[in-house]
């Protein structure tokens, strides 16, 4: 009788003590004293949303934490922010109130259902000359059409951004090629790790108020391809390769900022009929990529994109021109 007396008063005085403890910032968090909230925050781990969507490995390797307590405070943090699920209406009114960034081209923008989208990845691949990276550089311009203030994170990975282009298409729009090229954040990347770290850094660039909009990576798999040489590194790169894509969805996601990353292509020997270029990246890439894009050179110039994988548009295809200004699209 003592005993069931004991274990119901414990329940009540554990009851009581979750709803006084009201968790608003880290150190509130079960088990995080001072020193262990400082190591989170150092590693980037400075608000309960970050740790609400962080996997217990990730909270053990910069805390030192045992995997039971980082599975406590995750818990923890994703009961405070009420996680759960929202009806499908509320999707909609979220999705409704997202602003597109335009291509500058009514065909592109009309084929992509209004533009490039935010809290996803936008993959355009194609083989070289295709003009993967002029749209890169014009959406970087863009973006700031549509808003003064925003940042632009450009991750070059093929020694390809150049500030002449960004200032041909700034002036297209009528805009200070001076302040667009100001707000764009460049960073040349060395390596795969390299590049994976230059991603992590665009939280903290976020965290210091810079209000970014848009990362482009040129491109996503040229570092990847050329270091994972062979069948038997195919596993290492196609792993390391996962987790800088889900960096990146997991950005997009938590700001609601739009990511283009480009793609190379490989020719598939045993293609006898139709087009013989494939994708880098295989399943990893086209699993994590929202939006899939194949640009190619068309007649007399042109180029022709066609979305070939979209959670809800149809498959199409358009053409337009590059020119020196902007896009022109065919009719």
């Amino acid at each position: 009788m003592g005993r069931h007396k004991k274990e119901e008063n414990e329940e009540v005085e554990t009851k009581e003590e979750t709803q006084k403890t009201e968790i608003k910032e880290i150190g509130d968090l079960p088990g995080v004293g001072p020193t262990t909230s400082q190591k989170l925050i150092d590693a980037g781990f400075d608000n309960l949303m970050s740790i609400a969507v962080s996997t217990p490995k990730e909270i053990v390797d910069v805390s030192g934490l045992t995997e039971v307590m980082a599975r406590k405070i995750i818990k923890a943090s994703r009961d405070n922010l009420n996680m759960g699920f929202i009806s499908g209406n509320e999707v909609k009114i979220k999705r409704s109130n997202q602003n597109l960034i335009s291509f500058g081209s009514k065909n592109i923008d009309g084929m992509m259902g209004g533009g490039l989208h935010p809290g996803a990845i936008t993959e355009f691949y194609g083989s070289y000359g295709s003009g993967k990276t002029q749209l890169g550089h014009l959406l970087s311009v863009m973006v700031q059409k549509q808003y003064p203030e925003a940042i632009v994170i450009y991750i070059d990975s093929e020694n390809t951004f150049r500030n002449e282009r960004i200032e041909h298409f700034a002036k297209g729009l009528k805009l200070d090629g001076e302040k667009v090229l100001e707000n764009i954040r460049v960073a040349k990347a060395f390596n795969t790790d390299h590049q994976m770290l230059l991603v992590d850094k665009v939280e903290e660039l976020i965290k210091q108020g810079l209000k970014v909009k848009l990362i482009v990576v040129d491109s996503l798999t040229a570092h990847f391809r050329a270091e994972y040489t062979g069948r038997g590194t195919l596993a290492d790169r196609q792993q390391k390769l996962n987790k800088h894509m889900h960096k990146l969805s997991k950005l997009a996601d938590m700001y609601d900022l739009a990511v283009y990353v480009t793609n190379q292509v490989m020719a598939k020997p045993d293609a006898f009929f139709g087009d013989p270029n494939a994708p880098i990246g295989g399943n990893i890439v086209g699993h994590n990529s929202t939006y899939r894009v194949y640009i190619r050179h068309g007649k007399k110039g042109c180029r022709v994109a066609k979305l070939v994988d979209s959670p809800e548009l149809p498959d199409s295809e358009c053409a337009f021109f590059i020119k020196e200004e902007g896009l022109e699209d065919v009719e």
